[in-house]
């Protein structure tokens, strides 16, 4: 049985939702289509916000032969009969769903037909074509980025769908919920809205009975493409930036997807990224905290990220030490080494052992000569760095 999201699949572009950046009246896919001349295009951007639907649209009103394949299920063979049939027609629009996914041997039978215009792409992903479409292919192609959908995109959507549901009841409110729940994708609110619907005694409907469909939010947490790292890249900006709630807002995304490999991972990283000899007991409380989620597991394993997060927002952020050891290393591949100097090798017996002297510390060389005088620590200006180093000079000092 079609499901009701084919069944309301936009025949022309004004019949889409959202994206008028594309295809508003003298909008640029407006345009090309108005003006029967189109180019091999990419549309990238999130699930369910329409980029299947500009395609066929497109392939609608132009009145053009089309083929429809997937880079994942279609082999080679299914692209050699697209071409074949481009060839009989003089020209053909081929879509190509996760265009991404398109390995070099496909890509290499596409590319000269895409250069002598027998076929016009029109490839669909979900993945930043910058980062994973070959340049070959990009530099063939005008590449267009779909926006998110508002909650008021899905209310008209769903709005629209409940005219192809006999006698359902349902009111703006938990139509709604179902909009706010779908996190922007229109595809998956259809969905949700038509599996209520019968499920619901006499299409009625609830809140009650969203909440015993579990409805909940969904999130772009595909971990091949860019929006997991998107949300995790959030996670950690907004921590390094000192905003709690937006910490605990992307943190709550990831505890919704149920991803605390993740979380964990990324707090490793920023405990000593971004927050470092500021704090230096934010290490182990990270460790103290993890531990403490495995041994509770979900949905309790909340509470102690919810904590440790928190914590990590408001404390005072520090990169010395990380970017101090990224200087030592890159002169390090760049061959500026030395020597070690005698005084300090293995056999030495002209090393001066600091514990033998006031304070433990006596003046000696330890850098190679070649890099005498190199300094890769900068301190920051927070408490306990503040600290640490004025103990170190007074060290030094002999106080």
């Amino acid at each position: 049985m079609e499901n009701l999201a084919n069944k309301m699949r936009p025949e022309k572009l004004s019949d889409i939702i959202g994206q008028q950046h594309l295809i508003g009246e003298n909008k640029i896919i407006y345009n090309l289509v108005k003006n029967q001349h189109l180019c091999s295009l990419i549309l990238y951007g999130k699930p369910g916000i329409g980029k299947t639907s500009i395609a066929n649209a497109i392939v609608n009103e132009l009145s053009l032969p089309y083929k429809f394949l997937n880079a994942t299920i279609n082999n080679k063979q299914d692209f050699d009969i697209a071409i074949a049939e481009a060839k009989l027609h003089g020209n053909m629009i081929l879509i190509i769903d996760e265009i991404h996914r398109m390995n070099k041997d496909k890509q290499d039978l596409l590319l000269p037909h895409i250069e002598s215009g027998l076929v016009t792409l029109i490839g669909l992903t979900t993945a930043n074509p910058y980062h994973k479409i070959n340049p070959a292919i990009r530099s063939r192609v005008k590449i267009f980025e779909l926006h998110e959908l508002t909650i008021d995109d899905i209310m008209v959507g769903l709005t629209k769908a409940t005219n192809f549901l006999e006698g359902i009841k349902i009111s703006p409110e938990v139509m709604k919920i179902i909009a706010k729940s779908s996190s922007g994708d229109l595809r998956n609110a259809i969905s949700e809205l038509e599996i209520a619907y019968y499920s619901a005694p006499n299409h009625e409907i609830t809140e009650d009975l969203l909440k015993e469909m579990g409805t909940k939010p969904i999130f772009f947490h595909d971990k091949n493409e860019d929006g997991h790292y998107d949300v995790l890249s959030a996670f950690q900006k907004s921590i390094r930036g000192s905003d709690v709630d937006a910490a605990l807002h992307y943190l709550s995304r990831l505890i919704i997807a149920g991803d605390l490999d993740s979380i964990y991972r990324r707090m490793s990283v920023i405990a000593y990224e971004d927050i470092g000899l500021a704090n230096p007991s934010i290490g182990p409380k990270v460790m103290a905290a993890i531990s403490a989620c495995e041994l509770v597991g979900l949905p309790e394993a909340r509470i102690p990220l919810q904590v440790i997060v928190t914590e990590m927002a408001l404390s005072p952020k520090s990169n010395s030490a990380h970017i101090a050891g990224d200087e030592a290393l890159n002169d390090i591949r760049k061959g500026t080494t030395g020597n070690v100097p005698n005084h300090i090798k293995t056999s030495s017996t002209t090393y001066l052992y600091p514990h033998n002297y006031p304070h433990s510390y006596v003046k000696q060389d330890y850098l190679p000569k070649e890099l005498l005088g190199k300094k890769y620590y900068y301190p920051k200006d927070n408490k306990y760095e503040n600290n640490l180093n004025k103990l170190h000079e007074e060290m030094k000092g002999g106080k």
